[in-house]
């Protein structure tokens, strides 16, 4: 069990609790200044186009067709009405008929199970890790009720079994958005009393377990429903543990702390030995290093273990248009270079502690961001983590971001894509929203484009000239 003494390195760390977190160029110390520009390992500039090597020449051109199309923000900015409009002109068959070819078979697994074994299978043989994702969640205004949630259930169920029995991964993963089993708006209302109000999580656990608790500041609707979304939560983690990683999802600011309430009350319960329920942390958000620091304390505090998926973020058009209506400060880090700091210093404190306690910590390095990647890798070097270890692996997006999951993996480390799959009509609003909310990165894929154009440009001489 954990020590309920801090840890040293959390002690160190805990004193920049009130630092800003991008500190002025001029007054950063050298050791700030050092990490900024680590050594890296010479594989890491990740310009080499064999990595595409294994990939067929129909994927290539369906990689360069798909992301030459999401270059125009025009098509991302509006690709929801586009499909619709699509559909409505080429009906559903001859819609699903253009889409499945291409952007559906870019990021999604498949359908049937047979489709997504041999997805998983494939990629397995390129050393990658399938992190399986039900495409189901719902935002304000879209809950059906609780035959729907019983529904999702099932679903997310089928995605443990899925993970679990069919040994693509020696550490299986999978994603879960607690939207799926909740209604988003008594989230809404949970992050709203939290400011007053104090849950115990010991209170959500024995929930979990069927007791009937009442909940302050509920309704008696809502703390049924409460009670019943606890119950489905404690059937997905009852089926996890020991078996299957379940990452939750962030999802926006007017809901984030209750979902981080539920889930720390599912690491209470099911991390006890390992960290089999995680958290994810945006750290585009002002606050992200004082919720993650604070996220440890109370791990130390109730002797449980935590597992972080550490992203960027993808609401932020949408936050700061809220918050401006509002009347709210915006909770977004006011520039680019602001995110990077606080990307890099929760890094730092979760490597940092990984190095201590291996079997207490784990993460997720969850990023497109190449400098990030480098920093991380830079830093296991460092700290003498092993790079196929249980507790830093990387992820990406499937369809995205390959010549660095594809390089990762072939040196030796743990590298997830996060996985999709169902029909078209189920994934396709999942993907209009991943496209909306990824924008700026499927715009900036740049690089790629122009790596999958060289390993394609040497297939082409290959197969003129015979030359190898």
């Amino acid at each position: 069990m954990c020590s309920l003494l801090r840890p040293p390195v959390l002690s160190r760390l805990i004193s920049v609790r009130l630092k800003s977190v991008a500190a002025p160029q001029s007054l950063r110390t050298k050791h700030d200044l050092d990490l900024c520009n680590p050594s890296s390992p010479g594989f890491l500039t990740f310009e080499d186009p064999q990595a595409f090597k294994v990939k067929s020449f129909w994927e290539l051109i369906r990689a360069l067709g798909v992301f030459r199309l999401c270059s125009f923000p025009v098509l991302v900015n509006n690709c929801g009405k586009l499909m619709t409009f699509t559909r409505t002109v080429l009906g559903t068959r001859g819609f699903s008929m253009v889409v499945r070819p291409s952007v559906y078979a870019q990021f999604v697994a498949g359908e049937t199970e047979g489709e997504i074994a041999d997805s998983m299978q494939k990629m397995s043989s390129l050393g990658l890790h399938p992190m399986l994702a039900v495409p189901i969640e719902e935002d304000l205004g879209e809950s059906t009720g609780e035959q729907r949630y019983e529904d999702n259930l099932a679903a997310m169920l089928d995605c443990v079994l899925m993970s679990h029995v069919n040994g693509w991964s020696k550490n299986p993963m999978m994603q879960l958005k607690i939207t799926a089993l909740v209604s988003p708006e008594l989230c809404v209302k949970l992050t709203s009393l939290l400011k007053t109000e104090q849950y115990d999580l010991n209170l959500l656990v024995r929930a979990m377990e069927g007791e009937e608790v009442v909940f302050p500041g509920l309704t008696e609707s809502e703390n049924t429903h409460l009670l019943f979304s606890l119950q489905r939560l404690n059937k997905i983690g009852e089926a996890s543990v020991d078996k299957v990683r379940v990452l939750v999802d962030a999802e926006y600011t007017y809901m984030n702390h209750a979902l981080s309430l539920i889930t720390m009350a599912m690491m209470k319960k099911f991390n006890q030995q390992s960290a089999w329920i995680w958290n994810t942390y945006q750290c585009y958000l002002k606050e992200s290093k004082n919720l993650l620091l604070d996220a440890v304390q109370t791990s130390i505090d109730q002797s449980f273990c935590i597992g972080v998926k550490l992203v960027r973020g993808a609401y932020m058009d949408k936050e700061r248009k809220l918050a401006q209506k509002e009347g709210r400060t915006d909770p977004i880090h006011e520039s680019w270079e602001h995110t990077n700091d606080s990307y890099n210093g929760c890094l730092e404190i979760m490597l940092n502690l990984i190095s201590e306690k291996p079997e207490r910590y784990m993460i997720i390095v969850a990023t497109h961001n190449e400098e990030s990647v480098r920093r991380a890798v830079t830093r296991m070097e460092e700290l003498g983590l092993h790079r196929d270890g249980n507790s830093v692996c990387f992820g990406q997006l499937l369809g995205m971001c390959d010549h660095v999951s594809l390089t990762l993996a072939q040196h030796g480390f743990s590298v997830y894509k996060s996985v999709p799959y169902g029909s078209v009509d189920d994934t396709l609003p999942y993907l209009v929203r991943r496209a909306q909310e990824n924008r700026t990165v499927l715009q900036g894929i740049r690089k790629e484009r122009d790596l999958l154009r060289q390993e394609l440009r040497r297939r082409l001489k290959e197969k003129i000239t015979g030359a190898r």
